[in-house]
């Protein structure tokens, strides 16, 4: 079930945010950052911070035992969605469910009147991009470089960059 985070789910959330991007528990899945950075992908004050900001929401995805199994945060600027953190459990990627939790930050983002989706992927994750450029999104060929001065992102192994990618929703 995919439905909006609230403040009590910011431990689990935290768990398997950082599980699935960092460290060695990471690499159980195809989606890992180990090898590009180290330190924390995020944490509880910052996730608290997304869950109170207007016009933002981070979705969760949760099994039959109500635990989080994936999450993904949207934020709404201007006339787009902002699609960041998308996040499956490690031993449970390549099931379907970030396909899920796509679809359901695309709905979101039409309910909500935007127009587009868009979001910022290291350029060096070839799969990620690769994946989702199969969803629909375009590489709009804007780079970004990636916040090395700021610990709470994580800890770069080597000069990183973001690419822009953004899908059409009309």
């Amino acid at each position: 079930m995919i439905a909006a985070a609230e403040l009590k789910d910011i431990p689990e959330l935290n768990a398997l945010v950082n599980s699935a991007y960092r460290g060695e528990s990471s690499r159980q899945g195809w989606t890992t950052e180990a090898d590009l950075l180290d330190g924390i992908r995020i944490d509880e004050e910052r996730l608290e911070e997304l869950i109170l900001k207007p016009d933002t929401v981070i979705l969760k995805y949760t099994d039959s035992n109500n635990k989080i199994i994936g999450c993904v945060h949207l934020e709404k600027k201007g006339h787009k969605m902002y699609l960041g953190m998308l996040t499956v459990s490690p031993a449970l990627q390549a099931r379907g469910i970030g396909k899920e939790l796509m679809r359901g930050s695309e709905a979101h983002a039409k309910k909500m009147k935007c127009d587009s989706v868009y979001m910022s992927v290291l350029t060096e994750r070839t799969e990620l991009l690769a994946w989702y450029e199969r969803h629909g999104y375009k590489n709009t060929g804007i780079k970004k470089q990636f916040p090395s001065e700021d610990p709470r992102f994580g800890l770069p192994k080597k000069k990183l960059k973001f690419v822009i990618l953004e899908k059409d929703l009309n």
